[in-house]
C-alpha cells in the first residue's frame, strides 16, 4: 500500500504541476496580450501626438504668412499716411503763402482805389490823369483778376 500511496502523491504532483503550467501559460498569454495593447495604445497615442504637432507647426506658418501680410499693409500705410502729411504741409505753406499775397494785393487796391477817386474830378486833369493812370502798372486791369497758382510755383 505504501507504494500504491506513492503513486498517487507523484500523480497529484504531476497534475498540480500541469495545471501550474497551464496556469503560467495562461499568465504569459494574458501578458503578451497586454504588452501588445499598451504597444497599440502607445502608438495611437503617439501618432494622435504627432498630428496634433503636425496642426499646430501648420497654424504657426499660416500665422507667420498673415502677421507679415498684415505688417506690409501697415508699412504701405504707413508710407501712405506720410505722404499725404507731407503733401498737407505743402498745401499749408501755399495757402499760407496765397492768403499773404492777396492780403498784399488787397492793400494795393485798396490804396489804388482810395487814390482815384479825386482824379475824375477837375476836366483838365481827366485827360492827363487818364494817361497816367493808363501808364501806370499798378492800375492794370489785370491787377483785379484773381491769381492762379499750380503746384509746380511751389517746388523748392
Amino acid at each position: 500500500m505504501a507504494s500504491s500511496s506513492g503513486n498517487s502523491s507523484g500523480s497529484s504532483q504531476l497534475h498540480n504541476s500541469g495545471s501550474e503550467e497551464d496556469i503560467q501559460m495562461l499568465m504569459d498569454q494574458r501578458k503578451r496580450k497586454r504588452m501588445q495593447s499598451n504597444r497599440e495604445s502607445a502608438r495611437r497615442s503617439r501618432q494622435k501626438k504627432q498630428q496634433h504637432l503636425d496642426k499646430l507647426m501648420s497654424q504657426v506658418t499660416e500665422l507667420r504668412k498673415d502677421n507679415n501680410q498684415i505688417l506690409t499693409s501697415i508699412n504701405i500705410t504707413t508710407q501712405h499716411y506720410l505722404n499725404i502729411e507731407a503733401e498737407n504741409s505743402i498745401l499749408r505753406a501755399q495757402r499760407m503763402e496765397l492768403s499773404q499775397r492777396l492780403e498784399s494785393l488787397n492793400e494795393i487796391l485798396n490804396y489804388i482805389n482810395t487814390n482815384n477817386i479825386g482824379i475824375f474830378e477837375n476836366e483838365d486833369l481827366q485827360t492827363s490823369s487818364a494817361a497816367e493812370t493808363f501808364m501806370n502798372p499798378l492800375n492794370l486791369m489785370y491787377l483785379n483778376q484773381p491769381i492762379m497758382a499750380s503746384p509746380e510755383f511751389f517746388q523748392y
